[in-house]
This record gives structure tokens, C-alpha cells and sequence, in this order.
């Protein structure tokens, strides 16, 4: 599809769009990723997808389409500067739930270039299993509106 196509949830696009902000290389940031990744594995792609953020301001036809389409937009941050939620408003969308990893899950924010010199763990080493769980739980429940 072109410049001036037509976008309609459900149709050619995804119900729900999901912005994560990757967190600059932080354990927050990793799960805000793998979390909205595994939420739109399970819901399926005509149910939801993972938007592209960057996309948004620099007024990608499609990206702008498809989020103007979507019936409800989920922004997950993974600490309170609130990035992925304040790039998508800026970008003139109005956000149906944000999630903020740090105020809604409690999860301490470590920023992973404090091991950079230093011997670097394995991505996965920063980030537990338990918290991209409940993150993708809330985000679920976000867009299903199930408790």
C-alpha cells in the first residue's frame, strides 16, 4: 500500500499496536521487548502487533496508518521517563494504556553499560523470566481487557 491508502482495523492491519522502548541497553528495556514480543506471539498478528517507534515521528505511511487504524494503541516503558508513551503522542496518537515496568511491576531499572569494560553477562542473564511474564500479563490484559 501506497501514500493515501486506507487503513481499517482488522483488515490489512492489526487490532491493537504495541510501542516498546527497548531502554537504551537496560534490563527494563530487554523486557519491555520480550514482553511485547511474546504478548503479540500468543494473541496472533491479526490480533495485535509490535509497532515500530521510531517510525511514528518521522511520518512512515504505513506505521501512521496502521496505528490510526488500530483500535487500541499499548505503549510499555520499561522506567518512568516514559518514552515509547510520550514519542507516540508526540506523534499526535492518543495512548489507550501505558505501562511503566518500574512503577506497575516494581522492577528495579539496571542499566547494562555499567558492565561494558567489564565481563559482560549474557543479555539474558539481566532479566528474569518471571518479569517477562507478568509484563506480558499486563499487557494482555491491556489489550483483551481481561482481569
Amino acid at each position: 500500500m501506497g501514500n493515501g491508502a486506507k487503513w481499517e482495523a482488522g483488515k490489512n492491519t492489526h487490532e491493537n499496536i504495541v510501542y516498546a522502548c527497548f531502554g537504551g541497553f537496560s534490563n527494563t528495556g530487554i523486557v519491555a521487548a520480550l514482553a511485547a514480543m511474546r504478548a503479540v506471539e500468543e494473541l496472533g498478528l491479526k490480533k495485535a502487533a509490535v509497532g515500530c517507534l521510531a517510525a511514528l515521528p518521522t511520518g512512515v505511511v504505513s506505521a501512521r496508518g496502521k496505528t490510526a487504524a488500530a483500535l487500541r494503541i499499548v505503549t510499555v516503558d520499561g522506567c518512568e521517563f516514559e518514552c515509547s508513551r510520550k514519542t507516540v503522542e508526540a506523534a499526535g496518537f492518543r495512548v489507550t494504556k501505558s505501562i511503566v515496568l518500574t512503577r506497575d511491576l516494581g522492577i528495579r531499572k539496571k542499566p547494562l553499560h555499567e558492565d561494558i569494560g567489564k565481563e559482560m553477562k549474557n543479555l539474558m542473564e539481566y532479566v528474569s523470566d518471571e518479569d517477562v511474564e507478568r509484563a506480558k500479563q499486563l499487557i494482555l490484559r491491556a489489550i483483551t481487557g481481561n482481569p
